[in-house]
């Protein structure tokens, strides 16, 4: 094997070590003899250099027009194109998730990078007329400043694409800390940027652990706004402490997404969106749906038809086009899944498919069985609580108002997905669903991204990523008022006069 290649924090625009010249390595979870790669383990000295970096970029990066800040996107999104199949290689080597599935994180970047290179031109305000005779009104949105960024591991290209293709175009400069499950797709996202024309200092990269890379980027003084995306416990922290301080802070957390299937259901789509629903991915998604709440008069039928696609699903490295689902991604997702299980035994579920790590062939990585229980309800704690793996609970129902109450009976509220050939139901639940996404004949995964993404309640504070929600996020609103009347005039006492 060729030596482990080293990858160093980007800083001011160079790459350098770490202040304590501490590092770790990223492991390729379905075969953990495989290292990745070695990266830096940054802590608080690091992280201000890099956001001193950002800070004195921003005095130029923010007078360049728009248009031309856009201009960079856009080459990135070419770039990417061309870069597209080794990109997903290298995801699927760090990450674990199946070709398939890495090719169409990248594409979610480069989707993300036209959408946004687009905003270049517009970054719209607004013209209204004025109270006052002589007198021009208008707002107009302007960058925050440096951004803090910490992404998490399960989209590791599309989702820094979410936070620094828009940050960007405002004229903001970032700070981003990536996973350290699977920093390389950051470093090849901000190198191609780099190469599309990107000035030094604009983006900054420190790689390591929450607690001493993720914290000091939330606390520092001369970030202006967070943006988290990861667990709903850790994002708590992250809001608390940005509060402090007065930050904007976009929180993008957990989920409990459901399925709803009814009697009318097309029962073979359903199957098809339930298996991608709660398998895409290893179920490590915050959209993943891991609750099938189905009508009882379909419900014998779903579930032979779920559990037999499920248990035919060929699970093993990612690189083998052959494979279907990959490993979760490090140890500590697979302990949790084994948790789940022995929780929804003791609950009374039935264990229909799966419920088991994967030894013999699998025993290098972290695999675990496609699982299914079976006869839950909706009190159950395999049924309320986040697994972020290959775990799903089927719930019998009755009626399509109870299924919408159960699925919005969690603390949780990002996406959601009915089963219907009936346009008056799917009308009613897409009013009645408490959640920030709802699909109709469709599994709660597959996003686009010129629409706003994020959910309610645990799941996210009420800012968006994606589309218009994300320019609103990086940029602040600033009215002018240019008065050519020659004379003083008092708004609100000159007018009532």
């Amino acid at each position: 094997m060729s030596a482990v290649k080293t990858y160093k924090n980007l800083i001011g625009g160079e790459w350098v070590a770490s202040r304590s010249g501490k590092t770790f390595e990223n492991l390729n979870p379905a075969n953990t003899d495989d290292v990745v790669g070695i990266f830096q383990a940054s802590d608080q000295n690091d992280v201000n250099d890099a956001v001193a970096a950002a800070q004195k970029a921003f005095e130029t990066w923010r007078l360049v027009p728009a248009p031309r800040r856009a201009e960079i996107i856009f080459r990135a999104g070419e770039l990417l194109t061309q870069r597209k199949e080794q990109y997903a290689k290298d995801m699927t080597r760090e990450m674990g998730k199946v070709l398939k599935e890495t090719r169409g994180d990248v594409q979610e970047a480069i989707d993300t990078a036209y959408f946004m290179a687009g905003e270049g031109r517009r970054l719209f305000g607004a013209t209204v007329p004025s109270e006052l005779p002589n007198k021009f009104a208008m707002a107009i949105r302007v960058p925050l400043g440096v951004v803090g960024m910490i992404a998490p591991w399960n989209f590791p290209m599309a989702i820094p694409s979410w936070k620094l293709f828009p940050a960007l175009v405002c004229g903001n400069t970032c700070v981003i800390k990536p996973a350290e499950d699977t920093p390389l797709s950051t470093f090849n996202l901000v190198q191609t940027l780099i190469d599309a024309g990107l000035p030094k200092g604009v983006i900054n990269i420190v790689t390591g652990f929450g607690p001493e890379a993720g914290a000091p980027i939330v606390n520092h003084p001369d970030v202006r706004a967070i943006s988290f995306t990861g667990s709903s416990e850790v994002g708590r922290i992250v809001g608390e402490a940005a509060a402090k301080s007065f930050k904007p802070c976009s929180l993008e957390m957990g989920g409990k997404n459901a399925i709803i299937v009814l009697d009318d259901a097309n029962i073979s789509l359903a199957i098809d969106g339930a298996v991608w629903g709660a398998f895409g991915t290893t179920g490590q998604r915050c959209t993943a749906a891991s609750r099938m709440i189905v009508q009882k008069g379909a419900y014998n039928e779903f579930v032979d038809k779920f559990v037999a696609k499920a248990k035919s699903l060929k699970v093993g490295d990612g690189l083998d086009e052959k494979n279907e689902m990959g490993p979760q991604i490090n140890e500590q997702q697979i302990n949790t899944s084994i948790k789940y299980v022995d929780i929804g035994k003791k609950e009374g579920a039935k264990v229909l498919a799966g419920g088991n790590r994967l030894e013999g062939a699998h025993k290098k990585g972290w695999f675990f069985e496609p699982t299914i229980f079976g006869d839950g309800n909706a009190k159950m704690r395999i049924a309320q609580e986040e697994i972020f793996g290959p775990v799903a609970t089927v719930i019998p129902v009755s009626s399509v108002e109870e299924a919408v109450e159960i699925a919005n009976g969690t603390p949780y509220g990002l996406s959601s997905s009915l089963y219907t050939r009936d346009v008056n139901k799917a009308f009613r639940a897409i009013r009645d669903i408490y959640a920030g996404i709802t699909y109709i004949n469709a599994p709660t995964i597959g996003a686009e991204v010129h629409l706003p993404f994020g959910g309610v309640k645990a799941t996210g504070n009420g800012h968006r990523e994606g589309g218009l929600g994300a320019v609103d996020f990086y940029t602040q609103w600033k009215s002018v008022y240019i008065d050519y009347s020659d004379k003083l005039q008092r708004a609100q006492i000159d007018t009532g006069e």
